[in-house]
C-alpha cells in the first residue's frame, strides 16, 4: 500500500464514481469533512490501471492529492517484468507479477497467439512466466513500458550490441540507386527488403548498412560457396579486421562479430546464437518463407533487419509472409530501369520454339488424356490441394504431370537446339551458360558441346575449378542445373540459354539476371528459352513475358 498518497474530497461520489476509485484505492473514512481515499498500487496493477490513467481518474473525480506522483511511479516499478533467453526453444523468457496479469495481458494483444509458446504459473512466488517468438520481443517490452511496466533485461537481450571496431567501406562508391535502397532502409527504421535484379549490387548495400549501424551482425545465406564470396566481399569493400569476420557452417563454426551462416545451419543453431546478434541479413530472401527458415527470422532477436533478392515474388504466394518477417519491400528496380541508366548490360530475350519428335508427342498426347481423366477438368491448384489430402485420382494426377513436364523437358529437339545454339555462340566468340533442371540432362549437352559441366552433386573444390575455368577463358559454354540459379558469381557471361527449369518467373529471372553485369567487351546480353510449342511452356513464356518490364526483341522461330 501507497502510504505517502492520500485522495481528498468533500463533493459526494456517485456511487458507479466509488466502485471506480475503490479500484485503485483503498476508502479511509472522512476527516474534516473530507472523504480520504489511500493509493494502492498492487490492486491499481490487479484491476489494469497505468499510472497516465490514475492520474486521469483522479482529475476526472476532482480529487485533491497529497503525495508525490514519483513515488506512485516507484511504487509500480516494484512489480516490474523480467526477460531471460530459453536457448532449448529458442524464445524469451518474460516473468511477470500476477497482479500485473491484466496490463500483460492487454499488451499480449499485439502478439499472435501462435507467438506464445508457453505459460506457467507460480502460485507461491506470485508470478507467471510466458515464452514469446523473439521476434515479438522488442513489441511487447515497448507496449509493457507504455503501460508503466518496468522491464528489467539483466542478459542484455534487447540492449545495442556495437562492433568493437566500426568499420567503413574502402575502395568502392555506392551507385545513385544504391545509395536510394539504403536510404529507404533507414527511414523505415532499419528494416526492409532490397529488391535489385543480379548483378545490380545489393550486397553493396548491405555493406553499407553494416557500416551504417555497426552492430554485430548475423549473415544467412543459401550455399557454402555464397558465405565464403560474402567473406572475401566484406574484407574486399569494407575496413573490417579478418577476426571480426567468422563463418557458421558444417564443421566450420565461428562465432563472430559478424558471422555468415547457411540456411540450414541458421535453422538448426539460432536458438543458441540469436542473442549475440543485433541485425540479421538474409541473402536470397525469397527462400525466407519456407517453414524451416521461416523459424530463423521468427526466432532471431534483431532489431536491425534487411533481405536481398532480386525476385522476393514466389509462385506459391507466400512472399507475403516477408513483410512482417522482414519489414516489406523498402526499394525496387527493374532489370530494364537498370539497362536504360547504363548499370546494367542491354539484353535480348529470344523465344524458340521447337516441336517433339514422333513417338515423343504420341506419349505427350497419351499422358495429356491420362492427366484429364484423374483430374476431371479441375484447375491444377485444385489437384493440388486434394492431392495434399490424400485423394486417390489426384494423386495419381499429380503423377503424370510430372511425368508429362519432364517428357516435355527432355525432348529430343530441346537437346538439339540447344547444342545447336551454344555451340553457334560459341564460334562467335561468346561466354554461354545453359541452364537446366536435370542432371542427366546436364551432363548429355555438356558432352556433346564440350562444355563445363557445373551440378550440385560436385564436390566444393571441383566446382570452384570449374567456375575459375570458365571465368578466365575468353570464349566457353558452361552447362549448369540449379546450382547455377543463384549464388555462383559469373561476371562475364553474355549468352544464356534455358533449357529446362522450373516455368517460374523468378527463376526466369535470376537465369536471365546471370548475364546483365556490364561487359567490358561490349555489346547486348542474350538469353534464348527453348520451349515445346502447344504444350504449357508456351503458356508459361508467354505468361513471364508479360509480367517482364524489359525490351525484348521478337520471337525466333
Amino acid at each position: 500500500m501507497v502510504e505517502m498518497i492520500r485522495l481528498r474530497t468533500r463533493r459526494w461520489l456517485e456511487e458507479e464514481d466509488f466502485t471506480e476509485l475503490l479500484k485503485i484505492a483503498d476508502y479511509a473514512g472522512v476527516e474534516e469533512g473530507f472523504r480520504v481515499f489511500v493509493l494502492n498500487a498492487k490492486k491499481a496493477l490487479q484491476n489494469g490501471y497505468t499510472l497516465s490513467e490514475i492520474k486521469q481518474l483522479v482529475e476526472e473525480l476532482e480529487l485533491e492529492v497529497e503525495g508525490s506522483w514519483s513515488e506512485v511511479e516507484k511504487s509500480l516499478s516494484e512489480y516490474y517484468v523480467s526477460m531471460d533467453w530459453d536457448a532449448t526453444r529458442g524464445v524469451v523468457r518474460v516473468e511477470y507479477p500476477l497482479v500485473a496479469s491484466s496490463l500483460v495481458k492487454s499488451a499480449l494483444t499485439l502478439i499472435p497467439p501462435g507467438a506464445r509458446v508457453t505459460r506457467n504459473v507460480d502460485q507461491l512466488k506470485g508470478t507467471a512466466t510466458l515464452g514469446i517468438l523473439p521476434y515479438y520481443a522488442r513489441e511487447l517490452v515497448a507496449k509493457l513500458g507504455g503501460l508503466g511496466l518496468q522491464v528489467r533485461d539483466p542478459r542484455g537481450l534487447l540492449a545495442h550490441k556495437p562492433l568493437t571496431v566500426k568499420p567503413e567501406l574502402r575502395s568502392i562508391t555506392l551507385r545513385d540507386y544504391q545509395e536510394e535502397a539504403f536510404k529507404a532502409w533507414t527511414s523505415s527504421g532499419g528494416r526492409g527488403i532490397i529488391a535489385l535484379p543480379t548483378g545490380a549490387g545489393k550486397s553493396i548495400v548491405a555493406l553499407k548498412a553494416i557500416t551504417h549501424v555497426a552492430v554485430r551482425t548475423l549473415i544467412v545465406v543459401y550455399t557454402r560457396e555464397q558465405a565464403h564470396q560474402w567473406r572475401d566481399f566484406i574484407l574486399k569493400y569494407t575496413t573490417t579486421p579478418p577476426g571480426m569476420v567468422g563463418l557458421f557452417y558444417s564443421e566450420e563454426k565461428r562465432l563472430s562479430p559478424i558471422t555468415i551462416t547457411t540456411y540450414q545451419s541458421g535453422y538448426r543453431y539460432i536458438n543458441q546464437i540469436s542473442p549475440y546478434f543485433d541485425m540479421i541479413v538474409i541473402d536470397e530472401v525469397h527462400h525466407l518463407p519456407a517453414d524451416k527458415f521461416k523459424y530463423i527470422a521468427l526466432h532471431s532477436i534483431a532489431k536491425y533487419r534487411m533481405g536481398l533478392s532480386a525476385t522476393p515474388e514466389r509462385e506459391d504466394g507466400r512472399h507475403e509472409e516477408l513483410f512482417p518477417l522482414m519489414g516489406g519491400i523498402v526499394y525496387y528496380k527493374s532489370p530494364g530501369e537498370l539497362v536504360e541508366k547504363g548499370y546494367l548490360a542491354p539484353y535480348q530475350v529470344f523465344t524458340i520454339r521447337v516441336k517433339l519428335d514422333g513417338d515423343e508427342l504420341a506419349e505427350y498426347r497419351r499422358l495429356r488424356d491420362l492427366y484429364y481423366k484423374y483430374a476431371k477438368n479441375k484447375p491444377f491448384t485444385e489437384v493440388l490441394e486434394e492431392a495434399r489430402r490424400g485423394v486417390p485420382d489426384s494423386i495419381e494426377a499429380l503423377r503424370v504431370h510430372s511425368e508429362l513436364r519432364k517428357l516435355v523437358a527432355y525432348s529430343k529437339s530441346k537437346i538439339r537446339k540447344a547444342v545447336e545454339l551454344a555451340l553457334r555462340e560459341y564460334e562467335l566468340g561468346n561466354k554461354v551458360i545453359v541452364f537446366t533442371q536435370y542432371v542427366d540432362q546436364a551432363r548429355e549437352i555438356a558432352e556433346k558441346t564440350r562444355g563445363l559441366l557445373l551440378i550440385g552433386e560436385m564436390p566444393e573444390s571441383e566446382r570452384k575449378r570449374v567456375l575459375e575455368q570458365f571465368k578466365q577463358a575468353q570464349r566457353g559454354i558452361l552447362v549448369v542445373t540449379t546450382v547455377g540459379d543463384e549464388g555462383i558469381d559469373i561476371p562475364d557471361a553474355n549468352v544464356g540459354i534455358i533449357v529446362s527449369g522450373t516455368g517460374s518467373r523468378r527463376q526466369f529471372i535470376q537465369r536471365l539476371g546471370r548475364l546483365l553485369r556490364p561487359k567490358t567487351r561490349g555489346g547486348h546480353a542474350k538469353l534464348y528459352e527453348i520451349v515445346v510449342e502447344k504444350t504449357p511452356e508456351e503458356y508459361q513464356s508467354r505468361k513471364r513475358r508479360r509480367l517482364l518490364d524489359t525490351t525484348t526483341s521478337p520471337d525466333e522461330q
